[in-house]
């Protein structure tokens, strides 16, 4: 046996701070990490596994022998394993033989591992993040993208299938191939972020990325780790930015993974009322713990830092958030209060929330997917709340697609689902999400959920997009309902580009181009977005008609812009009140013929200076069928005139 002496990267403070739970640079510690000792190159290995009785590593370089290189526990009980190995280099696969108390022998990943194998039994592979960025331009100014007065704009998609080689289907694309296609895709239809579903390490497939065993290593299905780093840097440089879904609330109970790493519950919670998850069968983290805290907000650091991402997605934050979760009466327990609140939980997602900005600031965002009333998510944490940026807005998808599945002729019923958002849109910072979920499990795609015809389908859906994009709160659309995929989403193969070539989804395609780009142009649908101050309803309840009208604002009072939906597949002539004095232009109408709609015309043709609905003027208009259209408030000649007076007398 090679005698390996102990050699470490950790300092009195590191371990202090691991062991009090406020360690969140850990990857720059643990794991596997190219050094020199005593005048020769190798590696140094650490490894948290306080319940062992020995660890060894044991690799493609020592014959998987358990007995070759021992590692040394550390003095000072803190539960680390550390050695140096010499003459190793990146590219060798290694695992942990973890001894337990019981004489059980167990081999492990790596946790803190930046690469792994691409099979069952997947081995660790010695690595590095080393990569020569390009995108200090957007690093410096992307506090403007992702503030909460920014126009935000996200494309959801999962990266395994938004498109493959026709040459070959089966085959995984590789990062840097999905950037040739992916980075002008997205700056053309004016999208302002992407979503990528789980890019950490996962060994199952039709999981879609969300049972991770490699919480710091990215995929290597897709290429390594500076493929990875390719496409978010092209991301960036042409002024994209990249949120990454991350998976804090659970992981899977693979052999070569966290499940039990040293024979003892080490990072999932023993009572399985708070360990096991009844729905995905998977083991929810111990909070509670504080080394599992400084793992979890570690990994949520080294995504931001080492791979620039601008935003962390949050999954599953109600199943983190309520001990009830997905649970029966007498399969959970109460917290000391008696009520449903995990407290380990919300305290570890406000520690979670107060580092990544306390450490980035504006530069970054996150993002709950948090499908409860849990209140004051978007809060900040110093006045009670959890400290998210944004909290998905699942009550406005659900009440949302519910609506638009309705016949026309009932939807005088349903009225109010679509203005029952307007109550509580500023209770947090909200992101509208049409999103994967949406589209599998038999649920349809978004075009088959809409009600009627071919023609009312695209319609309807058409109406939707111009509802959402308008609607106070930050955007997010699947991949592939920019252009109305009609199968639901298949995680096996490529989205169906093919259809494009049929007008009414390239029109649909065009349709959400132009939103976007009006979206982001026009500063009355951006800069009072969490604002109440930035909505005010015109018409909320014609319901005879299913008629919707309400206006956005900016911060200037010339930045105003007028909202129309007619839910209907007649063409009306509609009455609108106007404040006295103002003129209006129409700038969008969804049933334009570019968009494949049936090219009805929204013309203003009457104006008059009476009383209506409590505005003094009022405006006549022809409202298209099944649409959306948009008018903008224009700047008359008497303000004009009174701002260039007040400009001399500066």
């Amino acid at each position: 046996m090679n005698s390996v002496k102990p050699y470490t990267l950790f300092t009195d403070h590191d371990i202090y701070l691991f062991k009090e739970g406020s360690h969140y640079k850990l990857y720059d510690k643990f794991g596997a990490h190219s050094v020199e000792k005593d005048g020769s190159e190798g590696v140094y290995f650490s490894v948290w596994a306080p319940n062992a009785k020995r660890v060894s590593v044991i690799g493609n370089f020592n014959s998987w022998n358990p007995s070759e290189h021992l590692l040394f526990p550390r003095w000072d009980g803190s539960g680390i394993w550390e050695g140096f190995i010499a003459g190793l280099t990146w590219g060798t696969l290694y695992k942990y033989a973890v001894e337990t108390a019981a004489g059980e022998m167990l081999e492990k990943s790596d946790p803190y591992a930046l690469s792994w194998e691409q099979n069952l039994q997947a081995a660790s592979l010695i690595s590095t993040t080393w990569y020569e960025w390009n995108d200090k331009d957007w690093l410096a100014d992307r506090w403007k993208k992702n503030s909460l007065k920014a126009p935000v704009s996200v494309y959801e998609l999962h990266l395994g299938s938004w498109v493959r080689t026709d040459d070959h289907p089966d085959d995984y694309p590789n990062y840097r191939n999905i950037a040739e296609k992916l980075v002008p895709y997205v700056k053309e239809m004016g999208f302002t972020h992407v979503e990528f579903m789980p890019v950490m390490e996962y060994p199952y497939d039709p999981s879609w990325g969300y049972q991770i065993t490699g919480f710091f290593a990215a995929t290597s299905r897709f290429g390594s780790p500076q493929d990875l780093m390719f496409l978010i840097d092209e991301l960036h440089q042409n002024d994209i930015g990249v949120i990454l879904d991350w998976v804090p609330s659970h992981f899977p109970g693979d052999a070569n993974g966290l499940h039990r790493f040293d024979g003892s519950y080490l990072y999932e919670h023993e009572d399985p009322r708070k360990g096991f998850h009844p729905d995905w069968k998977s083991y929810i983290f111990n909070y509670g713990r504080n080394e599992v805290k400084s793992f979890l907000i570690s990994n949520a650091m080294f995504w931001l830092e080492r791979y620039h991402a601008d935003g962390l997605r949050v999954d599953a934050v109600t199943s983190m958030l309520h001990l009830d979760y997905s649970r029966n009466e007498g399969e959970w327990e109460p917290n000391i209060y008696g009520d449903n609140v995990n407290l380990e939980a919300k305290a570890f997602l406000q520690d979670f929330n107060t580092a990544v900005y306390k450490e980035f600031g504006d530069n970054i965002i996150t993002i709950a997917e948090e499908s409860s009333d849990f209140p004051m998510l978007t809060k900040p944490v110093h006045d009670g709340g959890v400290g998210f940026g944004m909290k998905w807005m699942m009550g406005w998808m659900h009440d949302t697609l519910n609506y638009f599945k309705k016949d026309p002729i009932e939807r005088k019923f349903y009225h109010h689902k679509l203005t029952f958002a307007s109550m509580y849109m500023y209770n947090e910072n909200y992101m509208m999400p049409l999103s994967h979920d949406e589209v599998v499990h038999g649920k349809a795609s978004l075009i088959y959920k809409m009600h009627g015809d071919e023609w009312q389908k695209f319609a309807n859906l058409r109406a939707l997009y111009v509802y959402m994009f308008t609607h106070p709160g930050a955007k997010l659309l699947f991949m592939g309902d920019e252009f109305a995929q009609t199968g639901e989403w298949n995680f096996t193969r490529s989205l169906d580009w093919h259809l494009l070539q049929y007008p009414v989804h390239k029109g649909l395609q065009t349709l959400v181009k132009d939103l976007n780009h009006l979206y982001k142009n026009e500063k009355a649908f951006y800069e009072n977005q969490f604002d109440s101050s930035g909505f005010e309803w015109v018409e909320a309840d014609d319901q005879e008609n299913s008629v919707y009208i309400y206006l956005r604002k900016g911060k200037k009072e010339v930045d105003v812009l007028m909202v129309i939906l007619n839910l209907t597949p007649r063409v009306l002539d509609y009455t609108i009140g106007v404040p006295a004095g103002s003129q209006w232009n129409v700038v969008f109408n969804s049933d334009d013929e570019k968009y494949a709609g049936s090219g009805v015309r929204a013309d203003i043709f009457k104006e008059e200076e009476e009383n209506y609905k409590g505005y003094q003027k009022t405006i006549s208009i022809n409202l298209p069928p099944l649409s959306g259209i948009v008018l903008r408030k224009k700047e008359i000649q008497s303000q004009k005139k009174t701002i260039n007076k007040d400009k001399s007398k500066k």
